[in-house]
């Protein structure tokens, strides 16, 4: 089944515990969120997505998107904006919420604001993809040459540390395992339909976009913010 209109939903609840109010904080002199509203509107305007929009539960944020230029149709209830809430509660609700407004989507994009590094070609490049690919998703990686579960423990917490594989110390060199690719964050597409027959939004056979290393950081902790800092604001 063909894919003809997508709808990017930045996400952005206001109760983050890592990173009190993450998405608003500064990046390079605007508010994080500002990076992903900025790469929206740019998809808007290449044709790559037909709308893109911000769905949050708090004010200050709707109040600061809207400052930067984001279409922010409603709010978010906050039952869909709690620490356990899962991402396709926000979907469904915006699914249906434009779909009382006389909007439908065959499929949703998500631009996380925790992500930020992407340009608007690399994520059009990815609509185009996912268009002609047939697959259910997409999503974004990048390569990882060297970590993988050989290198993987559990912390059990008494100081001791459970490997993830027996195969953790018979000596198997990198060029024996391969890389793996690994999701960044930065891009996910999905077609409306599986997210609501599922309850998911990464299928079991996704398609790839690839993305450099580089520019996969996604923020959860402070360290991770500074990160990004150095990379962006020079």
């Amino acid at each position: 089944m063909s894919v003809s209109c997508i709808l990017a939903i930045i996400p952005a609840r206001g109760g983050s515990k890592g990173i009190p109010r993450k998405n608003l904080a500064d990046l390079c002199g605007k508010p994080l969120i500002a990076w992903s509203i900025e790469t929206g509107n740019e998809l808007v305007r290449l044709g790559a997505v037909e709308r893109a929009i911000v769905s949050t539960d708090d004010e200050e944020i709707a109040h600061v998107a809207r400052a930067h230029g984001a279409d922010v149709p409603f709010m978010r209830p906050a039952e869909l904006a709690s620490d356990t809430a899962k991402a396709t509660g926000y979907v469904i609700h915006a699914i249906d919420a434009l779909a009382e407004m006389g909007e439908t989507y065959d499929a949703v994009m998500l631009l996380q604001p925790t992500a930020p590094i992407r340009d608007a070609a690399t994520v059009a490049e990815a609509t185009k993809r996912f268009r002609a690919g047939g697959a259910d998703s997409l999503i974004s990686c990048y390569q990882e040459d060297y970590i993988n579960e050989l290198v993987m423990y559990v912390d059990e917490g008494n100081g001791f540390i459970c490997p993830k594989t027996p195969l953790h110390n018979k000596g198997v060199r990198r060029q024996e395992h391969g890389p793996v690719m690994v999701r960044n964050g930065a891009i996910y597409i999905v077609r409306s339909a599986y997210v609501r027959a599922t309850g998911q939004l990464v299928c079991d056979r996704p398609m790839l976009m690839r993305m450099r290393k580089i520019d996969s950081i996604d923020v959860d902790t402070p360290d991770d913010l500074t990160l990004l800092r150095a990379v962006l604001c020079r």
